[in-house]
């Protein structure tokens, strides 16, 4: 049976305080553990970061929460509702869409209101083609939720026993299908196959490269989305609030640099810091920071290597006044649209910067509220994983993203006062840096190819004891993907623990602690 403290409960170590750890580390405290959380920033969050700017904390990470149920189930364990943790806003429109001669198109959570403002953009045949492609993704959707999205693993037999039901679904599965490809049967109109086209990026993939299934990412969208006052790392920080509140000990600053096993099974997290003894171990990273032996040897053979790394992004964060024609017209959650997708995608495949970037525009403070003289922004041009500045097309990275960046906007009517500088930049080798073994993928493993999305590692590894958590793992990439992941961690860990109970198991983790750990940090309020 595993060993446990002093008081007889179970002694768990979350490694990584993202939203999958936060997720774990709750639901793991609720369920009778002992949580320690170990955490290489100054605080909570993981990708979901900021840069302190004259305005406030502009967002360098997510920027807005979808399925929120997965939030409010957190904060509820801990005894309280996510309304009085943090300040959130349901936007009232999706995103806002423009491109080079025309727009905008807005998007809304109303399927009928969306219906009518494509209706009045583009002509009735494509207001028609959206309401069948909303239709097939909802059913896509409500077929791949239990048996994929909220299970342990994906569930093959279940999603084969409900397409056969429902043939509709078929043409979505189909070898060589790709989402490009697929929305081809429902719009005629270029604007739009790109627009939702543009989904794939959201989980790292291209469009002309990502599997037709992955179009159900609209509908987790089309269900809602709510911004955070003060950007998603706010969530982060209040969840680890939560957390503590259930007696979770958090340790910033602090590295992870072994997980060790004794008997066959995990034994205990060593960091900088001193070391902690352990009956479960929840990874909050990159999988290939495992098999890549960033955490030991234990380790390293628990789970097969993860695939090629998604796309990643370089991202402005920074503080401005907007200007120009298209200032007055800016919402919280923009697209500036390049006119060839093929200048975008293509160079990215090739492992270079896009020549003709879509770029996503965050308007932090718009729509929720009085809109301040000095605004906070956030604009990610997505680029592809493990990209160098030396590179001898781009000899000045900097320099040339700024100029894929902003003077394509200048030219769609906006610009910024005063200009950001290189400062207010990460580029795909500083989240390289940042995030070990991620190589600058943002989403975990690619999700292009017909099966990517079912190859993915899941919760439990073949090291009894050691679970994995995040948006490198099953089910995916996204703040609510990732909250889902650290469920399953925290599930499929307690229901491990209860059948080592049952069964006798005699497999006793050793260890003491040994050095001091430095006074916990609690994030801010």
């Amino acid at each position: 049976m595993p060993s446990s403290d002093s008081t007889g409960r179970p002694r768990a170590v979350v490694i990584g305080a993202g939203m999958g750890g936060l997720a774990a580390a709750i639901r793991l405290a609720a369920g009778g553990c002992q949580v320690t959380v170990v955490e290489a920033a100054d605080a909570p969050g993981g990708k979901a970061r900021a840069r302190a700017t004259d305005a406030g904390p502009s967002a360098m990470g997510p920027t807005v929460l979808t399925l929120k149920a997965e939030v409010d189930a957190l904060f509820a364990l801990a005894g309280t509702k996510t309304e009085a943790e943090t300040s959130l806003t349901r936007l009232p429109r999706l995103a806002r869409h423009w491109w080079p001669g025309s727009g905008p198109l807005d998007l809304f959570a109303d399927r009928d209101a969306t219906i009518e403002a494509i209706r009045t953009f583009a002509g009735d045949r494509e207001a028609d083609g959206f309401a069948r492609f909303d239709s097939r993704t909802r059913a896509l959707y409500l077929a791949f939720e239990t048996p994929v999205m909220q299970a342990a693993k994906p569930d093959l037999p279940a999603i084969l026993k409900t397409t056969l039901r429902q043939p509709g679904l078929w043409p979505a599965l189909l070898p060589g299908m790709t989402l490009d490809r697929w929305l081809t049967q429902f719009f005629r109109d270029p604007r739009l196959r790109q627009l939702f086209g543009r989904y794939a990026t959201y989980v790292g993939g291209r469009p002309t490269h990502t599997p037709a299934v992955l179009s159900l990412v609209w509908q987790a969208e089309a269900q809602g989305v709510w911004a955070v006052a003060d950007g998603i790392q706010a969530l982060a920080q209040a969840l680890a609030r939560a957390a503590e509140t259930l007696g979770v000990r958090f340790h910033y600053a602090t590295n992870a640099q072994r997980i060790t096993r004794q008997s066959g099974r995990i034994a205990q997290v060593e960091t900088d810091r001193g070391h902690h003894p352990a009956d479960i171990v929840v990874f909050n990273g990159d999988p290939r920071a495992l098999t890549d032996g960033h955490l030991g040897e234990a380790a390293q053979t628990a789970l097969k290597p993860p695939g090629k790394p998604s796309l990643s992004a370089w991202v402005w964060s920074f503080a401005a006044t907007p200007q120009g024609p298209r200032a007055a017209d800016l919402i919280h959650h923009n697209l500036f649209f390049t006119a060839d997708p093929g200048a975008e995608f293509g160079p990215i495949g090739e492992g270079q910067m896009p020549e003709s970037p879509t770029l996503y525009l965050n308007a932090q403070n718009r729509e929720l509220g009085t809109i301040p003289a000095l605004e906070r922004f956030q604009i990610i041009m997505n680029g592809p994983a493990n990209t160098s500045a030396n590179r001898p097309d781009h000899p000045d990275e900097d320099r040339s993203c700024h100029d894929r960046t902003f003077p394509p906007l200048e030219q769609m009517g906006l610009t910024f006062s005063p200009p950001p500088g290189s400062e207010a930049l990460t580029r795909p080798r500083d989240l390289a840096s940042r995030f070990p073994a991620s190589l600058g993928g943002i989403y975990g493993a690619s999700p292009e190819g017909a099966l990517a999305a079912f190859q993915r590692p899941v919760a439990r590894t073949t090291l009894p004891g050691l679970y994995l958590a995040g948006g490198g793992v099953h089910p995916g990439a996204g703040v609510p993907m990732a909250l889902i992941s650290g469920k399953q961690a925290a599930l499929q860990a307690l229901s491990d623990l209860t059948s080592a109970s049952t069964s006798g198991r005699t497999a006793m983790p050793g260890g003491m602690s040994t050095g001091s750990l430095r006074t916990e940090r609690k994030p801010s309020r």
